[in-house]
């Protein structure tokens, strides 16, 4: 048993030590398009590429709605004038919907249980929240622990877009669930319906459906963006911006 303990001490910490301390691991994140300034011709073919249409053209340039960004790449490879990329993992946003009397006091900031729901997906943000579990990322330092039942759950924790069998089954969860009670959609299927978008089977996005606190972009997030998403959900990260836009240029004096 002492060689286990020796060689345990000599081996360190593996955990992440975000929040703490920022991740620059590389790989830890594929990133997210930022709003970038460019000629309007070249904006209108840029634009075209995106499948999802999670880029706007707009004067001056493209702005990006992260919450139908589905890593396809196509804006940044392939193309003559790429976006800009932003390579970071606090991406998550509080909902522009969020009701002041659904956020959580003191008493969750260190403790919160949470219920996974696949409403309909195809296994890859489920693969991600996975790794939340495992030793590197290892969610129970922040008090944050996964539960099997609505009763005991305080944050719903949503992937996949929401199909249609799958409504009832997480009307039900989320209405067992204790109050107060929180939200989070996670992945742009979640968000936005992904390629799928608001078709006869999918409802385009959990907050059609449900009133969504926390929203995590990506397909799929990466596990410390799900990280950010419950940190913001509990009061303990700031909330960013799922819409960026291009930034006015400013007037020269002469």
């Amino acid at each position: 048993m002492s060689q286990w303990v020796i060689k345990g001490l000599a081996s360190g910490i593996k955990s992440s030590r975000y929040p703490d301390v920022m991740e620059a691991a590389p790989g830890t994140a594929p990133g997210l398009p930022y709003a970038t300034r460019m000629a309007s011709h070249l904006a209108e073919a840029l634009t075209a590429r995106c499948p999802t249409a999670a880029l706007e053209q707009a004067a001056g340039g493209v702005d990006v709605n992260l919450r139908r960004c589905i890593h396809c790449f196509r804006c940044v490879r392939g193309t003559d004038a790429p976006i800009s990329w932003d390579a970071g993992y606090e991406t998550a946003a509080s909902a522009e919907s969020n009701d002041p009397s659904r956020r959580f006091g003191a008493s969750f900031s260190s403790s919160a249980h949470i219920l996974v729901v696949d409403a309909g997906d195809c296994g890859a943000c489920l693969s991600e929240v996975r790794q939340l579990n495992n030793p590197y990322y290892n969610m129970h330092r922040f008090g944050f622990f996964f539960t099997p039942t609505p009763r005991h759950a305080d944050l719903l924790l949503v992937v996949g877009t929401l199909t249609e069998h799958m409504r009832v089954p997480l009307r039900k969860a989320y209405e067992a669930m204790p109050t107060p009670k929180r939200v989070v959609a996670v992945g742009s299927c979640a968000l936005s319906g992904g390629v799928f978008g608001r078709n006869f089977m999918c409802a385009g996005g959990i907050a059609e459906f449900l009133p969504v606190d926390v929203e995590v972009p990506g397909n799929p997030p990466p596990p410390l963006a799900i990280l950010h998403g419950l940190l913001v959900a509990v009061g303990r990260k700031s909330s960013v911006s799922l819409q960026r836009r291009v930034e006015p240029v400013a007037m020269r004096r002469e």
